[in-house]
Parts: structure tokens; sequence; C-alpha cells
């Protein structure tokens, strides 16, 4: 099998390229939207930044029950587009009121974007393996790591393109991002019943 004419494959790992951005969101996006665009006090960027270490430490193993089966990791796909939109609108709201509002809201923000790394991340592994024909696993995820590759490419001009819209550009993200974890729900289904046509048995659950 060769991945490179799977265009299943090639269109899961392009959806994948957008899900990453998460990433973007958290080295580039929040940073600059919480000093040029809210009242919040500067200080409280680098927290931002602590908190989401934090969660990842605390929260990123028992996230992993939600990749332990192809159809678990399909279904999780719907919290986590609700991830995203609460994200994207946390963003958009911390550009209005008190500091202490924006303050709240980009913690919400914060805490959202995490969650949503943290169940993409599993899911992302799952569905990987899952995708990937036995004999060739390593060439597929070869190929599926070119979504990360890409991300850390446009990811930085994407979440720059929010800021510059404003709180619309962040409501447009995060429900652009929703919308792409629909579509790859669609994408990784099969026909019938819905469910993956895999083995019983995949990497995650070893």
């Amino acid at each position: 099998p060769n991945p490179w004419r799977d265009r299943r494959y090639l269109a899961y790992t392009a959806s994948e390229a957008v899900l990453f951005l998460d990433d973007s969101v958290f080295k580039v996006g929040l940073p600059l939207w919480a000093v040029t665009a809210t009242s919040t006090p500067h200080q409280l960027v680098p927290l931002l930044l602590v908190l989401n270490n934090l969660l990842v430490v605390l929260f990123q193993v028992p996230f992993a029950r939600f990749g332990a089966t192809p159809h678990t990791a399909r279904t999780s796909l719907w919290p986590l587009a609700a991830a995203f939109l609460a994200g994207g609108a946390a963003l958009a709201a911390s550009a209005v009121g008190a500091p202490w509002f924006a303050a709240t809201t980009l913690v919400l923000a914060a805490t959202a974007f995490t969650v949503a790394e943290m169940l993409h991340a599993t899911i992302s592994w799952e569905l990987s393996v899952v995708l990937a024909p036995s004999t060739a696993q390593g060439a597929y995820l070869g190929v599926h790591g070119l979504a990360q590759a890409v991300q850390r490419s446009v990811g930085p001009l994407a979440v720059t393109a929010a800021i510059a819209a404003g709180p619309l550009g962040w409501l447009g993200l995060g429900a652009g991002l929703a919308a792409m974890c629909g579509a790859q729900r669609h994408l990784v289904r099969d026909r019938g019943d819905g469910a993956l046509s895999v083995a019983p048995v995949t990497v995650s659950e070893h």
C-alpha cells in the first residue's frame, strides 16, 4: 500500500493539519491577542501557558480513554468541536469588558483550547493508526506527521489573520475548526453502520 495513492488518508491528513491549529493558538495567537486587544494585565499571559502545561500533565493520560477504540475516537470528535467553539467564543468575548472579565474569558479560552489539544492528541493517534494498513503503518504515519509540519508553517499566519479580524476572526476560527471536526468524522466513517473497518485490537489498546 502506498499512502500517496490513498486519497482518503491524504484527505484525513489535510484535515489534521487544520485541527493541529491549537498549537499556534497557544504559541502565537493567545499571547498576542491578550496584550494587544484585551484590557487584562500582561502578567496573566505566562500564567495561561502555565495553566496549559499543568492541565496537560494532570489530564492527558485520563483523556486517553477518548481514543481507546476507533468508535470512541470518532465519537469524541463532537466534544472536540465543542471545545474549539468554546475557545473561539471566549477569545472573542475577552476583547470587551473590564480587566477582570477579560482575564476570566482568557482563562476559559486557555482551558477550552487545552481540552481540545488533549482530545485531539488521543483521537489523532488512534485514527492515524487504524486508517493505515497493517502492512504499511510506518509509511502512513510518516505522511500523517506532515500535518504538524504544515501547521507549524501556516498556523501562525492563520491565527494572525484571526487577530487582525478581531472578535469575529476568533469566532470564525472556532467555528471553522468545529466544522472540520464534523468533516473529519464523516471522512472516517465507513459504509454501513458507521463503524470503522479495522482490526479489533489497535496500537492504543496494547
